[in-house]
């Protein structure tokens, strides 16, 4: 028997899932698969309208093709738009909001299925975007820029697993989004209104640079500046951009400005450490992206058994330096009590450094039953 013959072509790939589907099925399987079903009507209908096809669906999850760019992207948009509106009576916890990656590459064909580096980016761009928020690659860029009037954030070469080549990245959003607010109840955190701002105070915390001599403190210093990322997103009166696009600057030379102006936020919040035996020293500062001013800073020496009261004085100067903040009582902080074993914490930072250096699992393809039209078949094979 010959050999089947491999057909090819080129193609935008669209991939999309929710964000902490797992927390949602926990917490009220039926509401989430209820909201869920909402999503799936609009989302269907919004590939088929732009001319595409669902080429697999993972209860969650959506694969689909098209053949133009252009209409893949305005897809996406539609597709936000309408999963907010399914979000509108929802409250905060139990809102679905999804993430969405588009690429355009040459694909490999195979019946009902496409295969290939094309499908792959797309669906690691979907995985390092943000809840709420479009990102595409270089090649989708390069062919929507000049023919839809929105907004395009350079992430740059963001980390992507698997991939050989660096993958140039954008975040997409509506110039006018800010004045939907029907639309958007959920709204990205680099999404802006041109007249009026985004409603809440947008904020990136760069990756704190090493000063040690020692390069295996690297670990030490990364989970630093995640530990300021967690605490910040505490606060829901702010928009903290997510670790995946700022590491993205690391070990780079930046302007704060054109920083903030690729990711879509007012301030910027920078800083190193240096680690020496039981002592270390920690310099931030927060600075205002859009004209590069100085709003705070800040050098803290200490041993390392405060660092945990550290973390907590920086995200509270911070929160008090930002202009339009709401009242303290709004604020909803933790209460867990961080751990007061070093070494305990030590080794959760050098995992955490373990876990972004590992490839993704290679999941095998699975069968999702889905009742009504929420797949389209019933159940498709996916191939995660």
């Amino acid at each position: 028997m010959a050999p089947e013959v491999i057909k090819r072509r080129l193609a935008a790939i669209l991939s999309a899932d929710v964000v902490g589907y797992s927390r949602l099925m926990g917490a009220d399987e039926e509401s989430t698969f209820d909201t869920l079903r909402q999503c799936r009507q609009t989302i269907d209908s919004s590939i088929a309208e732009k001319g595409g096809r669902i080429v697999a669906t993972g209860g969650d999850s959506v694969l689909a093709e098209f053949p133009s760019a252009v209409e893949a992207v305005r897809c996406a948009l539609d597709m936000q738009t309408g999963v907010a509106k399914c979000n509108i009576d929802l409250p905060e916890e139990r809102r679905m909001r999804f993430r969405i990656g588009i690429n355009l590459g040459d694909v490999m064909v195979s019946g009902e299925d496409i295969l290939g580096d094309g499908v792959n980016i797309a669906a690691r761009l979907e995985q390092i975007a943000e809840p709420d928020s479009i990102f595409i690659s270089g090649t989708v860029y390069d062919q929507v820029r000049n023919k839809l009037d929105l907004n395009y954030g350079d992430l740059g070469t963001p980390s992507v697993k698997n991939i050989d080549e660096p993958v140039r990245a954008y975040r997409v959003s509506e110039p006018s989004e800010g004045s939907k607010a029907a639309a958007t109840i959920s709204s990205s955190p680099g999404a802006k209104n041109k007249n009026s701002g985004p409603t809440k105070p947008t904020i990136a915390v760069l990756p704190f640079d090493n000063m040690s001599k020692d390069e295996e403190q690297e670990y030490f210093v990364n989970g630093m500046t995640e530990d300021i990322i967690t605490e910040l997103s505490r606060y829901h009166d702010l928009f903290v951009i997510a670790r995946n696009s700022t590491f993205a600057y690391k070990g780079k030379a930046i302007d704060v400005t054109e920083v903030g102006r690729e990711l879509g936020v007012r301030y910027i919040v920078e800083g190193s450490v240096r680690k020496a035996g039981n002592r270390v020293r920690i310099t931030v500062q927060l600075i205002d992206a859009a004209d590069g001013h100085h709003l705070w800073a800040e050098r803290y020496d200490r041993e390392l058994e405060d660092v945990f009261a550290v973390q907590d004085e920086i995200t509270q100067v911070i929160v008090a330096n930002l202009p339009r903040r709401v009242e303290a009582a709004h604020f909803e902080q933790s209460k867990q009590k961080p751990t007061e074993n070093m070494a305990a914490y030590d080794y959760v930072l050098r995992a955490k450094d373990h876990h972004h250096k590992q490839p993704p699992c290679v999941k095998p393809p699975f069968y999702v039953p889905l009742p009504d039209r929420v797949s389209g078949t019933g159940g498709r094979m996916f191939r995660a």
